[in-house]
């Protein structure tokens, strides 16, 4: 399994969120080599604005583990993450984040580069063109 494969895998999780109406971000984490966390956005149905996908995968992947931190983990996520689900990722000592399409209005890069833990590792344009792809669509057909 690579990192193709577990993108796939958060794309997935995008294309339910979709179809719930969600902005289609979704992730994954996996631990040796096994998916322990599935999650999509879930801000509209949950009526919060924290649901984001990584946020819910942390959530969901500490509780697999019974830990509270998640070293030796990596998150796969179809969107570059906010600067609140940056934090949470650096909160839980994330060992790396794999990102598809960046987000020049909201991701993490552009506005809190040092907000990470500084041993996480950070891959990005895993599928870039489809991750990017999902959003373009789902915002095209909200708007007519």
């Amino acid at each position: 399994m690579d990192d193709i494969y577990y993108m796939k895998q958060a794309l997935l999780e995008a294309r339910y969120a979709a179809e719930e109406g969600e902005v289609p971000v979704g992730a994954v984490i996996v631990c040796n080599n096994q998916i322990i966390a599935r999650a999509h956005n879930q801000t509209e149905c949950l009526n919060d604005p924290t649901a984001h996908a990584e946020m819910l995968a942390v959530t969901s992947a500490v509780n697999s583990l019974g830990a509270k931190y998640l070293t030796g983990c990596t998150i796969y996520v179809t969107v570059e993450p906010c600067v609140m689900c940056a934090g949470a990722l650096s909160w839980a000592q994330i060992s790396a984040i794999v990102y598809g399409a960046s987000d020049d209005k909201r991701g993490f890069v552009r506005y809190a580069p040092n907000s990470l833990h500084p041993k996480t590792e950070v891959r990005s344009g895993v599928l870039e063109d489809v991750c990017s792809e999902e959003m373009k669509q789902f915002f095209k057909s909200k708007r007519g």
